[in-house]
């Protein structure tokens, strides 16, 4: 009887070694890579930044007027007036390497303050319109945050009010073209968001 066992016992030793073995060969391939990745990436050149996609806030088109005189409004205006006078860039899903790679070492001060700046404005829209959404302003908090996706927002309370608004209204196909979104996002929220949206989805 003991010598099935033992005979299991050295197999699985053996089975062991090896699969440890072949993550540690993974891992050093994936270190040396990085590393190979890195070093080109800080001898890479400053590239022209006119590609890329710049955001702009249309102010003509979201509810200015609505509880303008309310602090957190009027604190959210402030935010993005002030975000209007400098460029804004999503960079979601790239890492320093990727842009360093892509846009030259010397730019990636300048990528790093525009995604800031795109950080800072979509959770400054997230903010407007959970105010205006519970003061009772469905179709003005609609028209935020159908900005913010279309930005390609990571913010998964965006996805979340904006469903529930659609699902109140019987937009079907705007909780589908929010699902088909958020299956194309490139952040580690993605799949949170798209669990989300699929208890909305009919």
């Amino acid at each position: 009887m003991k010598m099935p066992f033992f005979a299991s016992f050295i197999v699985f030793i053996i089975w062991l070694s090896y699969e440890l073995s072949k993550a540690r060969r993974r891992s050093a391939r994936e270190r040396d890579n990085y590393w190979e990745r890195e070093a080109a990436a800080n001898n890479t050149r400053r590239k022209p930044l006119d590609d890329l996609d710049y955001i702009h806030i249309p102010f003509d088109s979201l509810p200015m007027d609505i509880l303008k005189e309310d602090e957190t409004v009027a604190e959210c205006h402030q935010a993005l007036y002030y975000l209007a006078e400098s460029p804004i860039v999503n960079f979601t899903g790239y890492s320093n390497t990727d842009l360093k790679l892509k846009y030259g070492t010397p730019n990636i001060g300048l990528l790093t303050r525009y995604d800031q700046n795109y950080t800072t404005l979509v959770h400054t829209l997230q903010k407007w319109a959970e105010k205006l959404y519970e003061s009772g302003y469905t179709t003005q908090t609609r028209q935020i945050l159908e900005f913010s996706v279309s930005t390609n927002t990571d913010v998964s309370g965006t996805y979340r009010i904006l469903a529930d608004i659609y699902s109140r209204e019987g937009n079907e196909d705007g909780i589908r073209h929010l699902l088909e979104k958020a299956e194309n996002l490139q952040s580690a929220s993605r799949n949170i968001i798209v669990r989300t949206l699929q208890e909305f989805h009919p």
